[in-house]
């Protein structure tokens, strides 16, 4: 051996520990110690992966943030209704139940997804799940206000929440008096569909509810719009209900081109799909022109009526003299 090296204690790195468990001489008692010992390490590694597994899962549970992913429902009633998406399919919804002090409250969420507004538009939707169930995800998921988290939802956590699947193009609307135009088999059935859903729902416990909200989003908002007061006669007059549209309000406004595209659309999807006999006639009847600020004006001096549209904001009107401050 160099004189430089030295041999050091063998350790249980290189084997120390086996050669002194080959060297040591146990009693049949330590023997007895050792095997339960080693029965129990081993019990030890099998069930660990199960209980953290256990403990996580009842974790995910307890505050809610497990995924809910809840299944489509095809309308029982949508047949037998000639209720269709836009390409003959069924309707349909997802539904969760509500329970303990939400188990008699209720909460709507339409769908959105934007209108069609010609036969070659409407033929193009009927072929994805804007127009049609057949390309509809089997399952959604429910979070934000359909969430059952109540760290997420603390409101509406415990209540029937339904999501109603947007097929129809006209914000559930439309009517079949121009069905088939050209030759080209579309359905337009957007009211139908509706009040198919609501008779569904009003027959499985919605009839009975306590509270009632009805939501929606872009188009379902302004399906809230249109439907809000149909829905409230539906249930009960001590029930709590309310309606809340979001995105649901399109401004009849000049785009920045200076061209009325809102205008012009929704013009051409009332006539397509018979949109009129949807819309409340007595609002149709109070509505009124807008008013140059002579005539707003006028009215308001004589009491004619109340002052509420001008044709611009100020001070376009050539009447209306100011003075500009941003400039030196």
């Amino acid at each position: 051996m160099p004189a430089n090296h030295h041999r050091f204690p063998r350790s249980s790195v290189d084997g120390g520990f086996s050669w002194w468990w080959r060297r040591r001489k146990f009693s049949k008692r330590e023997w007895t110690i050792v095997a339960a010992a080693a029965a129990f390490s081993i019990l030890l590694v099998i069930l660990s992966p199960v209980s953290v597994s256990r403990a996580f899962t009842n974790t995910s549970a307890n505050s809610g943030t497990a995924s809910v992913w809840v299944p489509f429902t095809p309308s029982s009633k949508a047949q037998k209704n000639s209720a269709f998406c836009l390409d003959g399919s069924l309707p349909g919804y997802h539904i969760r139940r509500g329970f303990g002090s939400g188990s008699d409250s209720w909460l709507l969420h339409v769908e959105g997804g934007g209108w069609c507004s010609t036969l070659s538009s409407c033929s193009a939707r009927r072929r994805t799940k804007l127009g049609s169930s057949t390309y509809m995800e089997h399952e959604v998921e429910f979070l934000g206000i359909l969430s059952h988290d109540p760290l997420q939802n603390p409101d509406f956590f415990n209540w029937n929440k339904v999501k109603i699947r947007y097929c129809d193009g006209s914000s559930f609307s439309s009517h079949p008096d121009n069905e088939f135009g050209n030759g080209t088999k579309i359905f337009f059935r957007g009211q139908i569909i509706w009040d198919t859903v609501m008779d569904e729902l009003l027959s499985i416990g919605m009839s009975k509810a306590r509270e009632a909200l009805l939501t929606g989003c872009s188009a379902g908002g302004l399906a809230t719009l249109i439907h809000c007061d149909d829905f409230r006669s539906l249930l009960p007059k001590d029930t709590n209900v309310k309606c809340l549209a979001d995105a649901g309000f399109f401004l009849n406004e000049k785009d920045i081109a200076g061209n009325r595209t809102i205008d012009f659309f929704y013009h051409d999807v009332v006539h397509l799909q018979g949109v009129a006999k949807s819309l409340d006639h007595d609002c149709i009847t109070r509505s009124e022109p807008h008013k140059t600020v002579a005539e707003s004006v006028g009215d308001w001096y004589f009491k004619r009526a109340a002052a509420k549209q001008i044709d611009c904001p100020y001070p376009c009107n050539p009447t209306c003299y100011n003075m500009d401050l941003n400039r030196g």
